[in-house]
């Protein structure tokens, strides 16, 4: 059987078209974004504008096309914070059921959570030991404490990187005044997660795709290493390395940004923003060990919906 799976994610629409094998195996046949910034300049407001309404339409007529080439038989979509805490979600799914031919499902925080939680420990050799899983959305961030078998604690957090930049509006470059506001904003809002990690002690940062594979990338081209590949879904961050790259993501402008080699264009605007998310985890929960997972909700929805493995 081939199948799609459609993430509709606040910064990005991800669509990933895999094939089923025997033995409950699947493989990949074809992988694609778009960003569409949903919440672009009304994220906070509750509703998705106008234009980014429009290109998230268009997003997904040119997913329907695609479904079409590889002829997929079976297809799940599914928003996530931008649709779900809009006034307008409803509308946005009746439209792209109407105009791009996608049955699209609304979940809620704790489903993406669990769904974020699947995709990692198909990606990375987790054990009995617990990890933190951290996946950076647009509109929402998740956060994950679990093992190899077990979900002890799981939350998604109003914490995005666009919600973040839209509330805060930081200078370019961001300011030390600015910094220790939002440091001081996330302590305040992350009390469950620390009260959680009190109580399940990780041992372990697990970065969830998005921005954390900027981080793998710029970490590569800085120091002449891996970048994120199709082949590899797992990799060893190493803190040192990551310190150099957070103190020139922090410290960089916008247009900057846009000329660093190793980070994508779509990333540039909200990459401070989730610097500061993934430094403030480290310091405040004191981890010592970081790795990457390139896999998120996508490959969750394979591993728990289909019940399906990585060939």
């Amino acid at each position: 059987m081939v199948f799609a799976i459609i993430d509709l994610g606040t910064n990005t629409f991800n669509l990933l078209i895999g094939e089923t094998l025997p033995n409950n195996k699947y493989k990949k046949l074809f992988n694609t974004k778009i960003a569409v910034k949903l919440g672009e300049g009304t994220i906070n407001a509750g509703y998705i504008a106008d234009a980014p309404f429009q290109r998230g339409i268009s997003a997904l007529k040119q997913y329907q096309q695609y479904i079409l080439d590889y002829n997929v038989e079976k297809e799940y979509a599914f928003a996530t914070s931008a649709i779900r805490s809009a006034s307008n979600g409803p509308e946005f799914v009746e439209e792209a059921r109407i105009k791009a031919k996608i049955a699209i499902t609304i979940i809620d925080g704790d489903e993406e959570a669990d769904l974020v939680y699947y995709g990692n420990r198909m990606a990375v050799n987790m054990t009995d030991k617990i990890s933190l899983i951290m996946d950076i959305g647009g509109g929402s961030t998740e956060f994950i404490l679990a093992n190899d078998t077990t979900v002890f604690w799981k939350k998604s957090f109003q914490l995005g990187a666009a919600r973040l930049l839209d509330k805060f509006k930081p200078s370019d470059p961001i300011t030390e005044e600015e910094i220790k506001a939002f440091n001081a904003y996330l302590k305040m809002e992350l009390q469950p997660l620390h009260e959680a990690v009190k109580k399940h002690i990780p041992l372990e940062l697990i970065g969830s795709s998005g921005a954390f594979d900027s981080v793998v990338d710029l970490i590569g081209g800085e120091f002449n290493g891996s970048v994120v590949s199709e082949e590899q879904t797992e990799y060893y961050i190493s803190l040192e390395k990551y310190k150099v790259i957070s103190k020139k993501i922090i410290a960089s402008t916008l247009q900057e940004r846009y000329q660093m080699p190793y980070l994508i264009h779509m990333r540039a605007d909200m990459m401070v923003i989730s610097t500061l998310l993934i430094d403030y985890v480290l310091k405040e929960i004191k981890l010592n060990v970081f790795k990457t997972s390139t896999f998120s909700l996508k490959e969750g929805v394979i591993s728990k919906k289909l019940g399906l493995a990585l060939r």
